[in-house]
């Protein structure tokens, strides 16, 4: 189990940097921070997905408990106003938390008397079950609970509006506006309407990012209640009109779904505690997305709590989210959802939320669409989907030679150009305004990797699907020839880009790290060795690689402050999370050293007790600390880091 009791519970500098995650597989969630004080405009305790994956609303914010035990009041809630005040301070009767599964679990100890509180979601339903159980008691413990409510996007900005809020049988209903999406409120004991704002509830996070400060939110519904010594009682919220309300059989419908995660993973694997944590992590992000035609399908959710299926992260995350947790069976409708959007030799980067039309503004995803379906491929052995997708695929390879968008074609010397003014293609894509802070126009190091790998992918498909294989090969032997080209030899690693407007772009930076690890390596021998060691030497650290190394001027060592500030230290220093997977591999394939290899990914089993609890933060600062930063939870952090380890043993 992945917890801690008051020594960091009974500090609230502590505490709210620690924060949960339960989802429910169509794009809802819930989330906060231990002391239950909001840091985030995404943090509630029901999130709904109401367009699944996206529509993502928040409607029940949090429910603020205060106990009264032997003729004794003690506030249970935490919240921090935007003078900076602590009130109330209930994060000091917390006595431990801890993750049961990814079942967040509170222990409030209030004289002999404990408190347990347990939050989960139901699978495809927007339906979060919040569970109370006194565990211990020598008298009857009374519960007065205040369920605050919004209904607006996840992103931000309060709805303060014609609230209506009304008593019904067995709970309440409130409704923000004509038209809006219901939020009922169910569970035992007496609910009693309320309608009050409490305005400027502190968002420190926000503040930090430069997206806001505060919030205003609804006071809906009171819910008092109480309880005998072993007894439990559950609050639930929904935007449906029909859902369970036994709360103990959807307990346990949760639990015997995360036991079957976790036979599935070490049958697989093999027992290992953290890395069935990360399996169970790794399920939160594979998600329900209908696809044309109306037909269900799944998707990747990039990271939590802001980002949506992305194209690139999906296609990068698929062998560790799901060949690798023994699942293999989840990445076919993956697979196949992605296919059907591939347009012009390109895959979708973006699904937007609330818009069908998919953006492709990625020169890569299209590319680790190739090695996700030879690492299903390898353990699966299912030659009817190569055969069903070998068209689309022998397709996108048509495209990438005769050019498609963003000026993306094969070149002479068999390498693959991308770019325009302006535009981002590549993993390294922050933009703000006009602003491109790492333009990487040209033939990236990275993208040529993978032309590579895919290439020699597709003689494996078109084997597979009894067609031709000579076209495929001499493509794969031309980008080979053509790599050298990247080889700067002053130093002895690889270029970035070459060909740039501004000629080739020597900069240390981590992409060519994929030369190496990739199933079928463009670089091996000692020059293998040697962009290892410069990657080891200059970019490695606990938790991932440097987006670039400390000796550049362009170097930023922290990660934040407004967008311009954030977004211009992206991918100039900051640490990535999900490079250290690939790095390790390709440690092991230079030295072979498995223990040494899988040394570098031991950090991240320390890490699951911090920031997003039993998950993998998206990025860190590139100095030490390395403070976590970004997404809590991040996809492709928790992917490869389960890829890896399963590679290495």
């Amino acid at each position: 189990m992945v917890g801690f009791g008051r020594d960091i519970c009974g500090r609230l500098d502590l505490a709210e940097t620690r924060e949960w995650l339960v989802t429910n597989g169509i794009g809802g969630y819930a989330c906060g921070t231990v002391p239950g004080m909001l840091t985030r405009h995404y943090h509630g305790l029901l999130v709904a997905a109401l367009t699944p994956p996206s529509g993502r609303t928040l409607m029940l914010v949090k429910l603020d408990e205060t106990a009264i035990y032997l003729g004794r009041s003690l506030e249970l809630a935490t919240n921090r106003w935007a003078d900076g005040t602590v009130s109330p301070s209930g994060y000091l009767n917390l006595e431990r938390f801890y993750l049961e599964g990814s079942v967040p679990v509170w222990q409030f100890a209030i004289a002999d008397a404990r408190l347990s509180k347990r939050v989960w979601m139901e699978r495809g339903q927007n339906t979060t079950y919040i569970r109370y159980t006194l565990d211990r008691a020598s008298a009857p413990f009374h519960l007065s609970v205040k369920a605050f409510a919004n209904a607006r996007d996840h992103h931000g900005g309060s709805v303060v509006g014609n609230w209506q809020v009304w008593a019904v049988e067995g709970g309440i209903d409130i409704v923000a506006f004509g038209g809006a999406v219901p939020l009922h409120l169910r569970g035992g004991g007496t609910w009693t309407p309320q309608h009050r704002w409490y305005r400027e509830f502190d968002l420190a996070m926000e503040r930090y990012r430069g997206t806001g400060n505060w919030e205003n939110h609804l006071h809906g519904a009171t819910l008092d209640l109480t309880l005998e010594p072993g007894e439990s009682v559950t609050a639930i919220a929904s935007t449906h009109e029909s859902f369970c309300v036994d709360g103990e059989a959807a307990l346990q419908r949760r639990y015997a779904y995360e036991d079957r995660l976790r036979d599935r993973f070490v049958a697989c694997c093999g027992k290992s505690p953290w890395r069935e944590q990360l399996a169970l992590a790794a399920d939160q992000f594979i998600v329900d997305r209908a696809i044309a035609g109306g037909s269900a399908g799944k998707t990747v959710v990039a990271g939590y709590p802001w980002f949506g299926d992305w194209g690139r992260d999906t296609a990068i995350s698929l062998p560790g989210l799901t060949v690798a947790t023994g699942r293999p069976e989840i990445a076919r409708p993956i697979l196949r959802t992605f296919a059907r959007y591939f347009d012009r030799g390109m895959m979708p980067n973006l699904f937007p939320d609330g818009s069908c039309e998919p953006a492709y503004n990625t020169v890569d995803a299209i590319l680790w669409y190739f090695e996700a379906l030879r690492a299903y491929f390898e353990v699966t052995g299912d030659e009817k989907l190569v055969a069903e997708l070998f068209p689309a695929l022998r397709e996108v390879v048509d495209w990438h030679v005769r050019g498609t968008r963003y000026n993306i074609h094969l070149d002479e010397d068999g390498l693959l150009y991308a770019g325009e003014p302006d535009v981002q293609l590549t993993w390294m894509d922050a933009e703000v305004d006009d602003w491109v802070v790492t333009p990487r126009q040209g033939k990236a190091v990275e993208v040529n990797a993978l032309w590579y790998n895919a290439l020699r992918a597709m003689v494996e498909f078109a084997r597979v699907s009894d067609k031709p294989t000579r076209e495929y090969e001499r493509l794969a032997k031309r980008a080979k020839q053509g790599f050298d080209r990247f080889w700067y030899a002053p130093e002895g690693y690889c270029y970035d880009v070459l060909d740039t407007p501004d000629g080739n772009d020597a900069t240390l930076r981590p992409n060519q790290i994929f030369a190496v690890s990739l199933s079928h390596a463009v670089l091996t021998g000692e020059r293998a060795k040697s962009v290892v060691d410069w990657v080891g030497q200059k970019l490695v650290t606990s938790y991932g690689l440097r987006s670039l190394s400390p000796d550049d001027i362009q170097y930023r060592r922290d990660y934040g402050g407004d967008r311009w500030q954030r977004d211009g230290a992206y991918h100039q220093g900051t640490v990535w999370a999900w490079l250290l997977g690939p790095f390790a591999e390709a440690h092991f394939r230079v030295y072979g050293n498995a223990d040494r290899a899988r040394s570098f990914l031991e950090p991240m089993r320390e890490h699951l007790s911090a920031a997003g609890i039993g998950s993998i933060s998206e990025i860190f600062d590139g100095d030490a600390p390395h403070t976590p930063r970004g997404c809590f939870a991040q996809a492709w952090s928790v992917a490869e880091v389960l890829r890896v380890m399963g590679k290495l043993g």
